[in-house]
């Protein structure tokens, strides 16, 4: 039953995102120039077609620019093939039944595929919601053609415009990424001195492990532009986990020439305040492109740099095996956007295809946060239909204005988006209207009437899925998880030990690989159960064998980073 407190978590209404502009600018300039191109040319009507494409400037914005371009292309080949998919399905076939099963199928398989491959934001719904409304636009087999040509020339434009900042700050991303590691070490720093705090040590481990990532798949010209200076960063960083119940240690193992000259007797709250001004200064500095220092590092942190490497990523094979926890889900978005677009079909509704989406972007990683979508997207439509109704004057006045009221409400989307989705689908909901008029005008209490109607049976049949396609692979992944942690942890005990005896370059290849495994084994652990927790119908967890595992991992990670800091 759901508590007053969890509704006050669905709805609340966090900081903004650090990059939130750069998806906001990219979308707002690619879709810019594409409809003002086709207003120009008289065929606003074709917007659909060149948005599926151009909506692709949303992805990629954390990777590297070597990486981007990889994901950016596999990203929009794969908007152009659903598309051609959902065309080729209107081309072939005027039966809502079967289009709405085509969109429920493509929005399962877009699920799978973005999950697996680890998409960030803004997912699969995008991609979703694209290929739905082209499977319910009439197509001729001669306008298939023409029509996937637009979607492609989107697709290239916005491949254009998300490689475009790379011209300015060629490694932004490595240096955003490693400000992160650095703001995280800072708020654990300043967390309070002998309190452990295992949600901020855990954050660290992940923003260090995502920092690492990041660095490893920049340009090889990176080492000429900046050299180890963030590795050596990350090593500082990451050496406020050293003290195994608070922070106050970070201060003298990530220390610089000024900080050692720190009186000795200086007590551990104002040491902890001081390294956590370190760190936040090298973020600034590292987010507004100035000079890095190049820290000095202990010998042992010097070979455990030259060693380190970052672990492999799962593959996407290897997130989809079976047994995968990803299955289900996938199941449920198939299962979930199909029922509601059929029951959206008996009530009457012209275009099932929202409820289709409505329902694919309900399902989450787990039940509970399904739960939490659901009631964003109902409340966020609601508000968004209001506001759609304020503005309709100004967008009957003119094309123009229509296209300007779009642009605004897609960067008010991305603008808030990372703040609460529910604020977000304020703006989402009157854009998407929006541009459904692009082809023509709609009568108004027919768009609103239809466009709540399938957001409620959409949210209804989302979650009705949750509950009749069960999930009990979560527990099963997190009984792999922490057999996983545990073994780290052997093997972490195992190399403290050895680490102890034994010369400290010699031992830093294999410490930092065995370092690297237990914050690898830890992080999933911590994923695998919050995806579990959430869970409706699930057998009964281990919560106090996983809370030990952790709370035994975070004291070996402190024991090895305070091994490798110590100094002659």
């Amino acid at each position: 039953m759901a508590t007053t407190l969890q509704f006050r978590q669905a709805l609340r209404v966090g900081p903004p995102g650090d990059i939130w502009h750069k998806p906001a600018l990219s979308a707002v300039a690619t879709l810019g120039v594409l409809n003002l191109t086709l207003l120009a040319l008289g065929r606003l009507d074709l917007a659909l077609y060149t948005s599926a494409g151009g909506l692709g400037a949303l992805y990629g914005h954390g990777l590297p620019y070597r990486a981007r371009a990889r994901t950016l292309a596999g990203v929009l080949l794969g908007t152009v093939l659903s598309t051609a998919a959902a065309l080729t399905a209107a081309a072939l076939t005027r039966d809502a039944v079967v289009l709405v099963a085509v969109a429920a199928g493509l929005a399962a398989l877009h699920k799978l595929g973005c999950d697996a491959a680890r998409i960030g934001p803004p997912g699969s719904l995008i991609i979703t919601f694209t290929s739905a409304s082209c499977a319910f636009v009439p197509q001729r087999p001669a306008d298939l053609p023409p029509h996937l040509a637009l979607t492609a020339l989107g697709a290239a434009l916005a491949w254009l415009v998300g490689m475009a900042p790379a011209l300015l700050r060629p490694y932004g991303p490595e240096r955003i990424a490693t400000a992160r590691a650095l703001e995280a070490a800072a708020r654990l720093a300043r967390s309070a001195p002998g309190t452990p705090d295992a949600a901020a040590r855990t954050a660290l481990v992940g923003a260090v492990d995502a920092a690492r990532q990041s660095l490893a798949l920049s340009s090889p010209a990176r080492w000429r532009a900046l050299g180890d200076a963030p590795e050596r960063l990350l090593v500082h960083a990451e050496s406020a986990l050293a003290a195994p119940a608070g922070p106050a240690a970070a201060s003298t193992t990530a220390s610089t020439t000024a900080s050692t000259t720190e009186s000795t007797t200086e007590s551990a709250a104002e040491s902890a305040a001081a390294a956590a001004e370190r760190y936040t200064a090298w973020a600034r500095d590292l987010r507004r492109g100035r000079p890095l220092p190049l820290l000095d590092l202990t010998e042992a942190e010097a070979a455990e740099l030259r060693a380190h490497r970052p672990g492999p990523r799962p593959s996407l094979r290897q997130a989809l095996r079976p047994g995968s926890a990803l299955l289900p889900i996938g199941l449920r978005v198939a299962v979930g956007c199909a029922a509601a677009g059929w029951l959206s079909l008996a009530f009457g509704v012209g275009r099932p295809y929202w409820a289709v989406v409505t329902a694919a972007s309900v399902f989450q990683a787990n039940s509970t946060l399904s739960w939490h979508r659901a009631l964003q997207r109902v409340l966020g439509n609601l508000i968004g239909l209001a506001v759609f109704t304020a503005v309709l004057p100004l967008a009957h006045s003119g094309q123009p204005a229509m296209i300007g009221l779009g642009l605004l409400c897609q960067f008010g989307a991305e603008a808030t988006i990372a703040r609460s989705y529910w604020l977000a689908t304020v703006f989402v909901t009157p854009m998407a209207l929006l541009m459904t008029e692009f082809a023509g005008l709609q009568p108004a209490r027919t768009l609103v009437a239809d466009r709540w109607l399938d957001t409620c049976v959409g949210a209804l049949t989302g979650l009705a899925a949750c509950l009749l396609v069960t999930n009990r692979r979560t527990a099963t992944r997190l009984s792999r998880a922490l057999a996983g942690a545990e073994t780290a942890t052997r093997e972490a005990r195992i190399a403290a030990a050895a680490a102890a005896d034994a010369a400290t370059a010699a031992v830093g290849s294999e410490a930092a690989a065995v370092r690297s495994g237990l914050a690898t084994a830890l992080l999933e652990l911590r994923e695998a159960a919050d995806a579990a927790t959430g869970e409706w119908r699930r057998p009964a967890l281990p919560h106090q064998r996983t809370a030990d595992a952790e709370q035994h991992a975070h004291h070996l990670l402190a024991a090895l980073l305070e091994r490798r800091g110590a100094r002659p």
